[in-house]
């Protein structure tokens, strides 16, 4: 296995020294070293943003920064690494370190199938050269300096795949918690407040295996739930969109702060669009959660100013069980409401995950819709 840290001595002793991205599972242990190091590094609120980042640092610097990231996360950065650092256009040299979740031959769960299967032929669409990293150190040395001698003559990205169970450990940043209950609890008491007709989009990660579980143990079933496995940052839209489609049925989003923050403009769209039928709830922990614990930009954002700054009528906070029962047990009849949870990090170590596919869950609850 590759030790991190002698991974990122070798790219800064070649002069890579800015490091930026969204966390994945698969780069666990090099986000946690990373987030430590004397080399700048900022958590970007989505993958093409990383790369644009990497971009500036380019243009003032003159040396390549690195941009991490999800396999699925090559779809947000599609763009600009295809209008802004191909050579047919600016030319910005930039290391892309993509976590290959879903790699064919690799026990990975549904969501992550087709862009497993896709991710070196995309970046070879892209024209963006690439090598699977060794996980033995000397070979990877060798590898960073290909990549970098590629991106001096062609101008352009170079990626290194990063396969399952590439890096050795890395012990995580310690952080201390202030919040006073779980996500998972929060989930129960939303669940639990539901009306006859109400249905739930929830986004991917803990909280729909939370979720999940909760429906499991009560004997509810799973028909009202759509749970987003994945396009992060997209469950507030599915859930808009089925709000539109059927005002008579309050519709709620658990999202999370890494998720929302992906793609915070659609919250200008929720509160141009949406109807009194719809309730955001925000569970914000300040994480990452589901690929490790990393820190989102969380910590410094108001969100309840920011929902009442792009027009939600309706704007409310948690930060107790009791307090947040309370909340719900008097949601005002106008909305869209915003409701901000404010939850520990961490889940339980036996937590489950979802035993139906996305296509019966799909098919289920498009049944339900029906009713």
């Amino acid at each position: 296995m590759l030790d991190p840290k002698k991974f990122i001595d070798t790219l800064r002793e070649r002069g890579v020294d800015f490091f930026t991205g969204v966390p994945d599972s698969l780069l666990k242990a090099f986000c946690a070293c990373v987030a430590t190091g004397p080399d700048r590094h900022v958590t970007a609120a989505n993958e093409g943003a990383a790369v644009a980042l990497a971009a500036g640092h380019y243009l003032a610097s003159g040396r390549p920064g690195l941009v991490y990231m999800q396999n699925s996360g090559e779809g947000n950065a599609v763009n600009p690494l295809a209008s802004l650092t191909d050579p047919a256009v600016y030319g910005i040299p930039v290391l892309l370190l993509i976590g290959w979740r879903g790699q064919p031959g690799v026990h990975d769960e549904p969501q992550h199938a087709k862009q497993g299967r896709i991710t070196l032929s995309l970046l070879e669409v892209m024209g963006i050269p690439y090598a699977v990293l060794a996980q033995d150190a000397a070979l990877a040395a060798g590898q960073i300096d290909t990549a970098l001698a590629s991106m001096r003559e062609t101008r352009s990205p170079y990626a290194l795949v990063v396969e399952k169970g590439t890096f050795s450990s890395f012990p995580g940043m310690q952080e201390a918690e202030t919040a006073c209950m779980t996500r998972e609890e929060a989930i129960q008491a939303v669940a639990a407040a539901l009306g006859e007709k109400d249905v739930i989009v929830s986004t991917t990660g803990m909280a729909s295996r939370e979720l999940f579980e909760y429906r499991e143990g009560t004997g509810q079933g799973h028909a009202r739930d759509f749970l987003c496995v994945g396009s992060m940052g997209h469950a507030s839209q599915i859930a808009l969109g089925i709000s539109l489609e059927q005002p008579g049925r309050r519709v709620w989003c658990l999202d999370g702060d890494g998720a929302c923050i992906m793609h915070m403009g659609s919250l200008t769209t929720i509160s141009g669009a949406a109807g009194s039928n719809f309730v955001h709830v925000l569970l914000n922990n300040h994480a990452h959660e589901s690929v490790g614990g990393q820190p989102t930009a969380a910590d410094h954002v108001d969100f309840p100013a920011v929902a009442r700054a792009v027009g939600y009528p309706v704007v409310l906070q948690a930060d107790s069980l009791e307090t947040l029962r309370t909340v719900l047990g008097s949601l005002p009849g106008n909305g869209p409401v915003f409701l901000e949870i404010k939850v520990r990090k961490g889940h339980r170590e036996d937590l489950g995950r979802p035993t139906t596919t996305p296509g019966q869950n799909m098919s289920d609850f498009m049944d339900y819709l029906k009713r």
